[in-house]
């Protein structure tokens, strides 16, 4: 295994997982192809994120410490979702996030930050240090102090203040790109965002090699 990520991804019988699996072309248990809808240019602009599966990033990708193990880390899962109580996702829209296309909540949800705060930060212990080229690729993305300084400290530059809740649909697209995707995404997705749904477990995704996808390997259930 190159790496594991703790992941909130909806459930396998919820229909935004089909859709979501139809739209970046890849089945995230199997890893079968899936048929994308018949747009310009998508099967190009989902590339990055079919090899992520559709997910909202809660613990980022991270290679196991040395000395750990898998059993170690999900013992660790388990108790940390022991703890934390189901609740309820706002609704979901497309947003427009610095050129990507993703699905975000309409309304704040502090129990969304406080989810992925407690993965984090507990499951950190777990998590072996990112390695030179990892940190240089991080840094070219022009980042803030306060990101900076959570890069250094927590080997990922998007958490706890500067952590946000998306589902990446797209890799930056251009204007014309944006054009034709951004009205199309919203029709695609229109028919299950109003939906209700609830946040229960966390979801394990592993990726096997350095050039593999990730793949749902486990739903750990929320119990507090």
């Amino acid at each position: 295994m190159a790496r594991v990520a703790i992941y909130y991804a909806p459930l396998d019988d919820d229909p935004l997982t089909e859709l979501a699996g139809h739209w970046l072309g890849r089945n995230p248990v199997t890893g079968a192809p899936m048929v994308q809808p018949a747009l310009f240019g998508i099967e190009e602009a989902t590339a990055e994120p079919r090899r992520y599966g559709f997910h909202a990033t809660l613990k980022p990708p991270m290679r196991l410490a040395e000395g750990r193990s898998w059993a170690e880390l999900m013992g660790a899962v388990r108790a940390l979702a022991a703890g934390i109580a189901p609740f309820d996702l706002p609704r979901l829209a497309v947003h427009d996030l610095r050129g990507f296309l993703a699905l975000r909540e309409t309304e704040p949800c502090p129990a969304l930050q406080a989810l992925a705060d407690a993965c984090v930060e507990q499951l950190d212990a777990f998590r072996a240090p990112p390695s030179e080229a990892e940190l240089a690729a991080r840094r070219g993305a022009r980042l803030s102090p306060e990101q900076e300084a959570m890069l250094a400290r927590w080997g990922y530059p998007y958490v706890f203040g500067t952590w946000f809740f998306h589902m990446t649909l797209t890799r930056r697209l251009s204007d014309l790109e944006k054009e034709i995707l951004l009205p199309a995404t919203e029709a695609y997705f229109a028919p299950v965002l109003e939906l209700p749904r609830r946040v229960v477990d966390l979801c394990i995704f592993t990726q096997a090699g350095p050039d593999a996808s990730f793949n749902i390997a486990e739903r750990v259930r929320l119990r507090g």
